[in-house]
């Protein structure tokens, strides 16, 4: 080796890069991360501002009734009495208000449903509670039993293609 530092000019290079990266590093976290922004853990605490601000978009069991005059009455009794129909169907303040003309779609009951009637020990005894496996044999759909809107009320026996054979 002719030269006085050997390698170290190599050594000197790759240090060098590192320290760039660094430095690239911090000036881009500090143009691309917001203001108030781990604060509150991993959270900007400016959203809550923003969030406040939002105007609600939920309506309300009565908006819906107002149009829906037929679900009022079928939901005064049984299990889902106290269930507001956004639980289920979504904020659909836009759609009550006449703000958009989308028509908001049907939950699927095979998934919805589960969500609050999912066997669990965690909820009362008294709660109707369900295993999909052992109920509909994992495969079937609330709905085809069960009227969602009043869910007491079965119909006499199932459906034919979901009578199990002796």
């Amino acid at each position: 080796m002719n030269r006085p530092f050997g390698y170290a000019t190599h050594l000197f290079r790759m240090a060098g890069l590192f320290v760039a990266g660094i430095a690239a590093f911090l000036v881009a976290r500090a143009i691309f991360v917001p203001k108030g922004f781990g604060e509150l853990g991993h959270y900007r605490t400016s959203a809550l501002d923003d969030v406040r601000a939002q105007k609600p978009v939920f309506a309300g069991r009565a908006a819906c009734g107002d149009c829906h005059t037929d679900e009022p009455e079928r939901l005064k009794s049984g299990p889902h009495a106290k269930v507001g129909c956004e639980a289920c169907h979504g904020a659909l303040g836009a759609h009550a208000s006449g703000e958009t003309d989308v028509k908001p779609t049907r939950p699927d009951p095979a998934k919805l449903c589960i969500v609050c009637h999912l066997q669990s020990v965690s909820k009362p005894a008294t709660f109707k509670q369900v295993d999909p496996k052992d109920h509909m044999d994992g495969s079937g759909n609330c709905g085809v039993c069960h009227d969602p809107h009043s869910p007491d009320k079965e119909p006499p026996a199932p459906p034919a293609q979901e009578q199990k054979k002796p």
